[in-house]
């Protein structure tokens, strides 16, 4: 089975990352930051825009391209290579618009990170560090 793409949006406000948790998929339990399938023909900052509006009903502005990482998770055999975006302004409040997919949406400082972190977050963390979070919270 090939690698898919999906697509994470790093939305900060007031130095603060948005994430929810995940309910009814791989991950569950999982904190993670809004995001999902890349589609065929749709370009990594539409499918952000995408993505956000309908899972949080925030409006994208400027977007820009953040790390990308390589994820397996042999529990549902699949493998995601996850592009991560970043927003740093957001038009709007979160509201919890998939409930049967997320349990509500909060705000967390950088070092206040909830756990579990869903994997690509986790995976970019470890590898990249706080300080690479830290720096994208204090420009928003």
């Amino acid at each position: 089975m090939s690698p898919q793409i999906g697509v994470g949006v790093l939305i900060f406000r007031d130095g603060k990352l948005l994430l929810g948790q995940r309910k009814n998929s791989h991950g569950a339990g999982d904190w993670s930051a809004p995001g999902g399938h890349l589609e065929f023909g749709e370009s990594p900052e539409d499918c952000a825009r995408r993505e956000v509006l309908e899972e949080t009903g925030l409006q994208l502005e400027i977007l820009q391209n953040g790390a990308f990482v390589s994820d397996v998770f042999p529990e549902v055999n699949k493998h995601y290579i996850t592009l991560l975006m970043v927003a740093q302004h957001a038009s709007g409040e979160p509201q919890l618009l998939e409930p049967n997919k997320c349990s509500g949406w909060h705000w967390f400082a950088p070092e206040e990170l909830p756990h579990p972190l869903f994997a690509p977050l986790r995976t970019w963390l470890e590898r990249d560090g706080l300080a690479a979070l830290q720096a994208l919270a204090q420009s928003s």
